[in-house]
């Protein structure tokens, strides 16, 4: 039976990777006998109010091909509505598709879970912010280092892919200076000075980087960490750790489950699914399965 679905392709994800995963997926999803609505638009804006049209009309499945900046998107598009997220994972890192099992750039395979997979109802995380408005992220906010060497990435044009953000790294270390923070973790006020703060949902962002490793998308809680002050050299040392979750038994790190969380900081914005976010203070907030999302079955054992 043909079901009616919002396609939203990133042609630049992926080194170019997500234009041909693109036509592919559009083309699967025809033979697959769904009705097929392409609200990619020529420029995320536009693609985010189409979609959002899409959502609002009552389409069931929305589709998006690229990396965790479109998958971020969609999760702000399906959360807290019925309509399901289908990730074609076409990006660099997609920490968010490999937290939750799914298939990597691979568009049949992804394809087969509109038919095949189970519908997954996953915990996201809302955030409350006076300009900003309400938004969602499914992966992991961060507001420290971790956003000033995203922000700096965002800048440069050369190099693409993962060697921009080790070059932003290795430009922001020099400058960096641990950030003041006023953090309260389910009404307890912590002020502290620390090199970064996530707020995990998944355990990984950044390609790989396991901030929180025993994060679970289905417990009802946000791990948050918090990497307090560190002289630089100290940094180096732990920062590469942080592949392996290995870095947990440094003391100065601290991870807290929590179901709220308030980030204050002079001058800092944060960054959510590796896509700017919204410049502190914010409010965050986990919602229990307030996204559904398909994955293979074989996940759910």
């Amino acid at each position: 039976m043909s079901r009616r679905v919002a396609l939203i392709v990133n042609p630049t994800s992926g080194k170019g990777v997500g234009r041909g995963l693109g036509e592919q997926t559009r083309a699967l999803l025809h033979v697959a006998g769904h009705e097929v609505l392409d609200v990619s638009g020529r420029d995320y804006e536009q693609a985010r109010d189409r979609g959002r049209d899409a959502v609002a009309a009552g389409v069931e499945t929305v589709v998006v091909v690229g990396g965790d900046g479109m998958v971020h998107l969609g999760v702000n598009l399906c959360a807290g509505t019925p309509t399901r997220l289908a990730v074609v994972a076409a990006g660099t890192g997609n920490d968010f598709a490999r937290n939750l099992g799914l298939p990597v750039r691979d568009a049949p395979a992804a394809v087969a879970l509109l038919t095949d997979g189970c519908t997954r109802s996953i915990d996201v995380g809302r955030v409350r912010h006076g300009v900003a408005g309400e938004r969602w992220f499914g992966g992991v906010l961060g507001a420290g280092f971790d956003a000033v060497v995203n922000a700096r990435a965002g800048r440069m044009s050369w190099p693409r892919g993962q060697m921009r953000y080790n070059l932003a790294v290795l430009r922001e270390l020099p400058v960096f200076r641990p950030i003041p923070y006023a953090i309260e973790l389910d009404g307890h006020r912590v002020e502290t000075r620390a090199m970064l703060v996530a707020v995990a949902n998944t355990t990984s962002f950044g390609g790989g980087m396991r901030v929180c490793p025993d994060a679970d998308v289905t417990d009802g809680y946000l791990d948050v960490m918090i990497v307090h002050a560190l002289s630089i050299p100290a940094f180096l040392r732990v920062f590469p750790k942080v592949y392996s979750g290995s870095h947990t038994t440094h003391p100065a790190v601290e991870i807290h489950r929590v179901r709220r969380v308030r980030l204050e900081a002079q001058g800092i914005r944060s960054q959510a699914d590796g896509e700017a976010f919204a410049e502190l203070p914010i409010d965050a907030e986990v919602v229990p399965g307030a996204l559904r999302v398909l994955t293979p079955r074989e996940v759910l054992a």
